[in-house]
């Protein structure tokens, strides 16, 4: 990496440069297609892509009474999406999580669309696949047609389902490139990707100032988000290494699955999976939690609030689907994140088995 670096570094393009371009060419090319517009972070890509969905005359959204256009999202997922929607003007609109996944519920989201609905957020949470081609067909069978689906990928790089890969199934997807992310940079990265020319042209548009050529502001609401050609470089190293890393992070998942003991449970979705967060769920969690620690072993939660239950955003406008969200709050009561990274030795896996095997629920 210091060596691309320094290529980097002593090529004097710093922005908007060759390697970008050959980044994104690449990247669109392992996902399955489509053009990829290098952005400065995740949240930035999901903010975008929902600005260029909200200008496009395809989808719907809002009425003629002035509402603000709906876009239906899961509220287990970090925020990232909902600070998207209230950036960009929209209403964020919450819907329940498969039990066992954890992810998107499908039923849920179409039973919460309307006229009004402008888009469905699918996130791959923890590396686990959302059935979007499942969603598309059963938003359509309801009447739907009108609302887009945005792919939250920035937990699935490499992601691969039976149809194809995360990030190929929506009209955009999103990926960030934090440094933690199973494909990550060396600071802050993010991208939109889709198959849409006019889309594609939309973001290209928007992820600098809303020029039409330099100088010339011809679409509002742009900004300055741009992937730098360091990061570009860096992520075009690592690419061709992502297959190998998403499978050193299977395979623990794997190990942990067999090493939980009763009352324990691995979350991981049937469709697929890429391990970025190792999550097990247990009734017991805060017991496992102090267990593990016990044993040298540090955890996190992913994540401990709810979007809607945050304090920095209860006076913003949004909705919960009718029926609350009972799933999605009981998960975050058992929830628990274990270590899960490619680089993690033998015998440090070992440790974390040795521990969730040892637990014993009262």
């Amino acid at each position: 990496m210091r060596e691309v670096i320094a290529q980097v570094v002593d090529s004097g393009w710093w922005l908007l440069g060759p390697r970008t371009r050959s980044f994104c060419e690449a990247f669109a090319e392992y996902v399955g297609g489509g053009e990829c517009i290098g952005v400065a972070n995740g949240t930035d890509a999901l903010e975008l892509a929902l600005r260029v969905v909200a200008a496009d005359s395809r989808f719907g959204g809002g009425s003629e009474d002035g509402e603000l256009p709906e876009v239906v999202l899961t509220a287990n997922a970090g925020g990232y999406s909902t600070i998207a929607c209230h950036l960009g003007g929209l209403l964020p609109v919450y819907v329940d999580i498969d039990a066992d996944t954890l992810l998107l519920s499908i039923d849920a989201a179409v039973a919460a669309t309307s006229s009004r609905t402008l888009a469905v957020v699918a996130t791959h949470l923890y590396g686990g696949l959302v059935d979007v081609p499942a969603l598309r067909r059963a938003l359509d069978r309801a009447g739907r047609r009108h609302v887009a689906i945005i792919e939250d990928c920035a937990q699935a790089h490499g992601l691969r389902g039976r149809d194809g890969m995360a990030g190929s199934f929506g009209d955009l997807a999103t990926f960030s490139f934090y440094p933690t992310k199973n494909l990550g940079a060396f600071g802050d990265g993010g991208a939109v990707l889709t198959r849409d020319a006019d889309l594609a042209k939309a973001v290209r548009t928007l992820h600098q100032y809303g020029w039409s050529r330099k100088y010339a502001i011809d679409t509002p609401y742009g900004r300055n988000s741009r992937l730098d050609e360091i990061q570009a470089a860096v992520l075009h190293s690592l690419l061709p290494h992502l297959d190998g890393a998403n499978a050193a992070r299977v395979s623990i998942l794997d190990a942990y699955a067999d090493a939980a003991p009763a009352g324990v449970s691995v979350v991981r979705s049937p469709q697929g999976s890429v391990a970025h967060l190792a999550i097990v769920r247990t009734p017991a969690r805060d017991a496992l939690q102090a267990h593990m620690t016990a044993n040298g072993v540090t955890t996190d939660i992913h994540y401990p609030i709810l979007d809607c239950d945050q304090a920095g955003l209860a006076k913003l406008p949004f909705h919960v689907a009718p029926g609350d969200l009972p799933n999605s709050r009981a998960a975050t009561q058992e929830i628990l994140t274990l270590p899960c990274f490619p680089t993690m030795r033998k015998d440090e896996i070992a440790k974390v088995c040795d521990a969730l095997a040892s637990f014993k629920a009262a």
